[in-house]
Order: C-alpha cells, then structure tokens, then sequence
C-alpha cells in the first residue's frame, strides 16, 4: 500500500499497522480511492478522544461538527470496532451510541434528526475504539475498494481483487512480458495483471462513498471531475497500445465462461485468450514469461486429487526455465510438490485464510 501511495504522488505517508496515513486536501482521498489497487478502505479522520465508558464516547461523538458534513435529509451510519476498553466491548452497542450522538447533534444544528439507512447511506461513519481511546472517521469508499465493479460471473471461492492485485505487486509481475494463470477461475489474477499493465485505475468502473456527501465543497468537485477524466483518457489511450499476450487457462469449462465474462466487463478481454486446459499440460511456450496462480486449497477435493494436482503443478513448472512463477498457496503441501526453495515468500490473508505468497525464478 506505501508504494502505491508514493505511485500516487502522496508525500509524507506513514505505514501503520493494518493501513497507511497521510494527510492533505480531499482529492488526495478521491485520487487513491480511484487509482489504488491493493487498498480496501480509504477513511478521513474527523477527531480523537478519550472514551472509557458510555458517557464519554457520546460526548466526544457529539463534539465533532456533524453539521460540516450532513444535512437533515442526509442519511447515514455507523461502523465500530472495539477492543481492550473494559466498559465498551460491544461494537454494536458503540456504535448505536455514536449514532445517538450523531443523530443529537444535528438536530441541534438543523431542528430534526436524520435518518440511518445500515445498507445504502449517504455518508459512512467508522469509529475505531482501542484501549479507551477513540477515532472517529468518513468513509470515503462507501463500498470496499476490492469492488472494482468488473465481477459479473462467480465461481467458488473468488479471490478478491485487492488480494489479487497484492499478489502480483508482491511477487514482481512483469508487465512488459506474457503472462498466463493455468488455474484461472473467473479470471481476476489475469484481469488484475491487465489493469496494471495498462495503467487502468480499478476504480473508473464504480461509484464512491463520496458522491454521496451533500456538503463536499464544488473545488473539490471539480478535482474529483478532473481526476475521472484523466483517468478515462487514459484507459482509452490503453485501446491503441500493443500489449504482451495474457492467458486464462483452466480445465473447468464454467470457471473459464466465467473468466470471459468478467474480462469483458473489465474492458480487457481484447488482449486475453482463453483455453480450457489441464495445468498437468502447461508447456513452456515463451523464452520468459510470468505465470501467476491460485491453485485449490484442499476445502473440496479429496487428499489424493489435490496431492495429483499439486505434483502435477510441480513437473509442469519445471519446464518454464527464464520464467517467474507465482503461487499463493493456502496449503503447504505446494512446498513440497514444486521442491525447491522459493525466492521470496509473504504471508498473506485469503478471507480467514493464512495464504502463503510463493514466487519461484525458474
């Protein structure tokens, strides 16, 4: 996430756990929201306070001004995680009472409270409470920024795209070579390497939190409006350029539909070919290419398919001499059917799943 904050033209970005900071105007927010790969949530801090019990949370809450943000037809939500604070352990509980507080607040400022919509509100609240202290934030993606808006076709255990895009980030895509997924699914891995590759903001196809705002000042309107159209010009400037060739692979008929479809959703399926194929049959096919896949965990074969399919994985690797070979692997079983060590290994979260990022120079 730093690096692409820094891709971004974001100075002064702090990594923290679980996320980045930075501080500047809104379009810094709506920039990243539109352009970042690998984020999920991109949140704008309103204020700290010490919140220990009930009664301090509702008056910290209630001192933020509400009335900058909402109006009294607005309508809104709250999100809260709590931990290590011994008289607030509920989150829902919390965040009820900064909804109160919220709700308090502008019908202070306007003469009546606004409604709360859980599923589809106009302005998304988020507090994080930690250790007895509190901070309160804007949603700025309304949605989770894994959304891209391309998925149209499912199949079992999708990848999320975020994951996806952190995955080849991670284990060094080339962008300037072939690429191929040989156990595609509904094809994001692949979708993903095309949108980098092209330099398509994964957010163009989508709407964010902040559209929604009713008090976002017309400056920044303007800048979000400049942001969408530079970003449009050059998905379109992508149209004319020449790329490497990009494979979807799988021996699942259904899971390569899939793939097609979501690909075309994405605006990419031009530069992709399709093949439905054993990954048992991958043959080395370039002088140097990247091969990226995420191979089944285990969760619906039996031992004895999955153990074929991973040393079958292993013998086809083999072959790719000059290419570089990324796994995120969710069973250590993989390890040891490719047999050797590989040249960078992450830890990684699949959902609940610990996942293992492998990348093999072959």
């Amino acid at each position: 996430m730093r690096r692409e904050i820094a891709a971004m033209r974001i100075a002064g970005a702090k990594g923290d756990f679980g996320g980045v900071w930075f501080e500047g105007p809104l379009e810094m927010g709506m920039r990243v929201c539109l352009h970042s790969r690998v984020g999920v949530r991109v949140l704008a801090q309103l204020g700290t306070f010490e919140a220990t019990e009930p009664k301090s949370l509702y008056a910290g809450a209630r001192a933020i001004p509400w009335h900058d943000w909402l109006t009294a037809t607005s309508t809104f939500a709250v999100h809260a995680s709590v931990r290590d604070t011994k008289e607030l352990t509920h989150s829902g509980y919390v965040a009820l009472k900064v909804k109160d507080a919220v709700a308090d607040s502008l019908r202070d400022a306007f003469g009546e409270r606004p409604n709360v919509d859980p599923k589809s509100p106009d302005v998304g609240i988020v507090l994080h409470l930690a250790a007895g202290k509190a901070g309160i934030f804007l949603d700025l993606a309304g949605e989770s920024l894994h959304r891209r808006g391309y998925r149209v076709a499912m199949v079992d255990a999708p990848l999320k795209e975020a994951l996806a895009a952190a995955v080849l980030i991670l284990g060094g895509a080339h962008a300037d070579l072939p690429f191929i997924d040989p156990m595609c699914g509904s094809g994001t891995l692949a979708i993903e390497h095309a949108l980098a590759m092209r330099g398509i903001a994964p957010g163009l196809r989508r709407r964010f939190g902040f559209e929604r705002w009713p008090t976002v000042a017309s400056e920044s309107l303007a800048a979000w409006a400049r942001l969408r159209a530079d970003a449009e010009a050059a998905a379109r400037a992508a149209l004319s350029e020449t790329w490497p060739p990009i494979v979807c692979a799988d021996i699942d008929g259904k899971a390569l539909a899939a793939a097609r479809q979501n690909a075309a959703a994405a605006s990419v399926d031009d530069g992709m070919v399709f093949e439905q194929a054993d990954v048992a049959t991958l043959e080395k096919r370039w002088p140097a290419a990247t091969l990226a896949t995420n191979p089944p965990y285990g969760e619906r074969l039996k031992p004895a398919e999955l153990d074929a399919t991973y040393k079958a994985m292993g013998r086809a690797f083999e072959r790719l001499s000059g290419w570089r070979v990324i796994v995120l692997s969710g069973n250590p079983a993989i390890e040891r059917a490719i047999r050797r060590k590989p040249n960078v290994s992450h830890r990684l979260w699949n959902g609940a799943l610990e996942a293992r990022l492998l990348r093999y120079d072959f």
